[in-house]
């Protein structure tokens, strides 16, 4: 089996406690759209972007999701949530199966600098395989500004990448933009899901392997229930975007080093005449 379909949840929420609000539109959706195998909610859709709403691994909000992935028979990523470990924050995002089991968890590894500060970036990538179906990678928000993290994930088989967001900035039609170009340049289903209402703006797009707009939504509340075929990334990945660019075969074959992806080398004279990464200040 090749096709699986996911549900991308734009749902409008506030800074407070969203789980019963997220618990009801995934059971609306389950009884709308039967067929649907798994359901995707935006970044920190369920506490909103207060730090002081951290959570613990193995918290009762995960013990919550766990049974509304198993009570629904669905795979669930709903957003991601602040965690608190070893004195540490992270943004910190977690996959359940149908039986209602956490098969992984994702710390965001680009937090939106200068502004995220209290939050310290994660250094694991995240792939997962849906048995049957295909891998599925996973990244939040500002991440997807990073194409090498897109990339890393396809390296590691990714044939979808889930990508959370909470943007409620000018910026979004840019990240419309780079959905589409990771999706392109990684040939692979990408499904950028924002939040709505009083923390983000909504517009999530779902892009195709061969860069194909499949929904782009309006920025109220929106389901967006779409059927991937994984055999379609195969074939792209195979024969080309419209049977032209085998973009990851060519770099698979390259024997380019990058020396900007060499941390004993990253040192730029060109970068460090940017100075330090901090909120601007006003203008003279």
């Amino acid at each position: 089996m090749s096709r699986f379909a996911i549900a991308g949840l734009q749902v409008e929420i506030s800074g407070k406690d969203n789980r019963y609000l997220i618990q009801k539109e995934i059971e609306g959706i389950t009884r709308r759209f039967p067929w649907v195998d798994m359901v995707v909610v935006g970044e920190l859709a369920t506490y909103g972007s207060d730090p002081t709403s951290a959570q613990v691994r193995m918290s009762e909000t995960e013990s919550f999701y766990a049974k509304v992935a198993r009570d629904n028979g669905i795979w669930l990523v709903p957003g991601s949530m602040f965690e608190k470990s070893d004195d540490k924050l992270y943004n910190t995002a977690s996959v359940f199966n149908p039986d209602g089991e956490v098969v992984g968890r994702y710390r965001k590894m680009f937090p939106w600098c200068p502004y995220e500060k209290a939050v310290t970036p994660g250094e694991e990538f995240l792939v997962f395989d849906v048995p049957g179906v295909g891998r599925f990678g996973l990244s939040i928000c500002y991440d997807q500004w990073f194409p090498e993290t897109s990339r890393n994930l396809a390296w590691m088989g990714a044939e979808v990448i889930l990508c959370p967001t909470m943007t409620a900035t000018i910026d979004r039609d840019l990240e419309l933009t780079m959905a589409r170009a990771n999706a392109i340049t990684n040939q692979c289903y990408f499904f950028n899901v924002n939040v709505a209402g009083a923390l983000g703006n909504g517009r999530s797009i779902i892009v195709g392997p061969d860069g194909s707009i499949i929904h782009q939504a309006g920025e109220r509340n929106e389901v967006m229930p779409v059927e991937v075929d994984l055999e379609h990334v195969r074939r792209v990945r195979e024969r080309g975007i419209h049977g032209l660019c085998q973009t990851l075969k060519s770099f698979r074959d390259s024997t380019v080093a990058f020396p900007a992806y060499d941390l004993d080398r990253r040192d730029s004279p060109a970068l460090e005449k940017l100075g330090k990464l901090e909120v601007p200040k006003k203008l003279d």
